[in-house]
This record gives structure tokens, sequence and C-alpha cells, in this order.
């Protein structure tokens, strides 16, 4: 399975436009035809011919070295997972994923789990599909009518606004977040189906899906505004499991003894109860 020619080049040129001169210590000029750094300008910072870059950008030089592209991600200020997304696109090809004919059996075993965790937590694939969660996580999301998709709720769904504290801060890591799952082609036919969908149906994420930000999820606080609970700081904990690298587990908890915690107890008490 090999990187199709034009990732790299398309990754480059989009991040290139978003990097000011100001910022790798260049004089910005008077008349700049072109948003960002000039290609001339990435090659003499990394050192490299312009040509080379050029042939870069173009899909006609794929296989840089490490110290080109590390000089790269220098050059274009990415962070540490915007680097090694970077250098997942220049590699030759990237090994097959284990079999997934033990998925079913492994689904089925933490759908269970779920059930036995007091907290919302929730089975979560690459492309943001939720395939499973416990009632708690049933309670924190009831009345979002596209909560079985988070991309699509965070494009698609106008009560998010609602219901997040930061709707446009969710739609950019949303859409970095599935930057960072899809990785170089090939890709899901779900995730593939998903891309299109929403680039066809918000202009927002076209823009955000242009700019190739890229976001790990690990753990984070998230902020909530529920219409029966209130407003909730709960830490989410996003762990992918090794042996199936497109299921995560998302799993939200409050700091003990917190307004939120009685608030979330409060919430998920009814469901708990629910045969």
């Amino acid at each position: 399975m090999v990187t199709k020619p034009g990732a790299l080049a398309e990754f480059l040129r989009a991040r290139r436009a978003l990097v000011r001169p100001e910022q790798v210590g260049l004089v910005p000029g008077a008349a700049r035809q072109v948003p960002g750094l000039r290609r001339e300008e990435v090659a003499m910072l990394a050192g490299v011919s312009t040509d080379y870059y050029v042939h870069l950008e173009q899909g006609r030089e794929n296989r840089p070295s490490t110290q080109v592209l590390d000089s790269l991600a220098r050059v274009l200020r990415l962070d540490h997972d915007t680097h090694a997304y970077l250098r997942a696109l220049a590699e030759p090809g990237r090994p097959a994923g284990k079999a997934d004919q033990d998925l079913g059996n492994t689904h089925r075993a933490l759908a269970v789990l779920l059930q036995q965790i007091t907290t919302p937590a929730m089975l979560v694939t690459s492309w943001l599909e939720v395939t499973a969660r416990n009632r708690p996580a049933d309670a924190l999301y009831d009345g979002l009518p596209l909560r079985d998709n988070l991309a699509r709720m965070a494009f698609l769904d106008d009560t998010v606004a609602r219901f997040v504290e930061d709707p446009d801060q969710l739609a950019q890591c949303t859409v970095a977040t599935l930057r960072a799952a899809a990785g170089p082609p090939p890709h899901t036919p779900q995730m593939i189906e998903l891309i299109g969908e929403l680039s066809l149906r918000s202009d927002r994420f076209r823009e955000l899906w242009a700019r190739h930000d890229i976001h790990r999820k690990g753990s984070a606080v998230k902020h909530f505004h529920h219409p029966i609970a209130g407003r909730l700081t709960l830490y989410q904990h996003v762990m992918t499991l090794p042996d199936h690298p497109d299921l995560q587990l998302w799993i939200y908890q409050a700091e003990p003894g917190s307004d939120s915690e009685r608030a979330l107890r409060r919430l998920a008490e009814p469901a708990i109860a629910t045969p």
C-alpha cells in the first residue's frame, strides 16, 4: 500500500501557506503574491535547493530523507503530531494493520465493560462513529440528534452550539483528529464517505480540511452545557486499542468532589437505574 503521489505535495503546499515570513525571521516585504512563505524561502531555510523543493510540491519527488523532513518540519513550524504525520506521508508504504477477524468479539467484550463504568464512556472509531456507549454517556449526549457520529455532530447538528462551550474549537479539533486518523492513503470506505459528505455539506469543514492540521487525542479538559445538569467540566481520556487502532475508548471523568461530579452523578443515576 503506497501513499498516493499527491498527498505529500498537497500537505507541503497547505502548510507553507500558513507560515508568515516574520515567524521564521524574514522581512515580509510589500508585494507578496502568495499567502505564507514562497517556495524558494522554504528551500533556503530548509537547506535544500529550490528545484528540489519545487519537485516535492509538484509530486515529482516523494522520498525525501529524514533529515530533509526534519528541516521542513522546523521551517513549517510543525508540532510533534504534525511532524509525525509528515513523515508518514513520505514513507514508501505502511504495513497492513492486524487482521480484524476478532474485532467483533473484542467489541462485544468492550461493550459489556462500558456498562460497568460509572462515568460516561464510549467506543469510537477513527472516523468518529460511536459504536457503543454506556448509560451515563447516553445521558450526557441526550438531545443531540447526530451524536452517533461526532464529526457529523460537530458540523451538521445545530444543537451542538448549545452543548459545547466553544463550537469552533470543537470543529477545529474534530477536523484535525480526522486528518490524523486518516493518515496517508489508503483510507477506509467509511472515512472516505464521511469526508466526502462533510465536504459537500459544510463550508467550514472544507476550509479547515484544507489546512492539514493534525491532532491526536489523548487527555483534555472539556466544557459542556447540559440542558439538565448545567455546566460540566470533565476530563476526557482517549485510549486507542493496540490490537485495533481504528477503535478507541473515550471516558469522561469529573474532578472528585466538584460541582461537575455531583451534577454528573445526578444526571447518570436515573440512567444507571434503568433496567
